[in-house]
């Protein structure tokens, strides 16, 4: 059996710990940082799509669909990855944060190892010491399921995935990966 994945890049926050700029497109070794992620992820993946809820001429350039959140007033991420879901034509959909720019090569083939062999929904990265949740491969199947979670008041994505039996997969080897920017000083130091 084989399964479809698309892939989304996650660009809709607000950037409260960067003075609320839009993060995705704050430059980094003189390129916006979502660039960075999409180059990381065009080997892994072909169908790459963004979802962003400002400034979407702008991620637009780079060639890739953009889209935003159907709920209002940027609820986090499940937002959008309930959106990313709802408009999916694939069996599962690869989410990544547009803060990320050095995870791993490999992260998709490892995610999607573990939903295979686990017979789950989803599947998401960890290392030895934190659990990164945005980088996650889950199930279409999930979109209902979801939508009710967001409805019903809550916006925990560990807590959602956890009753959904999630497999966390192990990249401690590549524990420097997950460094994500979260202020203007980080692009300026790494």
């Amino acid at each position: 059996m084989t399964i479809t994945i698309s892939a989304v890049i996650l660009a809709g926050g607000q950037a409260r710990r960067m003075g609320g700029v839009d993060k995705g497109l704050q430059l980094f070794q003189q390129q916006p940082l979502f660039q960075h992620v999409y180059q990381r992820l065009q080997p892994q993946i072909k169908e790459i799509s963004i979802n962003a809820n400002r400034n979407q001429d702008s991620y637009a350039q780079s060639g890739l669909s953009v889209f935003p959140d159907h709920l209002e007033g940027f609820q986090g991420p499940l937002s959008g990855i309930l959106t990313s879901l709802q408009r999916a034509k694939t069996d599962f959909v690869l989410f990544v944060p547009c803060d990320c720019p050095f995870f791993p090569n490999n992260l998709l083939d490892k995610l999607k190892s573990a939903v295979w062999f686990s017979d789950v929904l989803i599947a998401y990265a960890q290392d030895s010491e934190r659990e990164h949740p945005t980088f996650c491969l889950i199930s279409t199947q999930l979109k209902h399921a979801l939508a009710d979670y967001l409805a019903s008041g809550e916006r925990k994505m560990l807590k959602f995935m956890q009753q959904h039996h999630a497999v966390a997969v192990d990249f401690s080897e590549y524990k420097n990966a997950f460094l994500n920017m979260n202020t203007l000083a980080d692009l300026k130091s790494n």
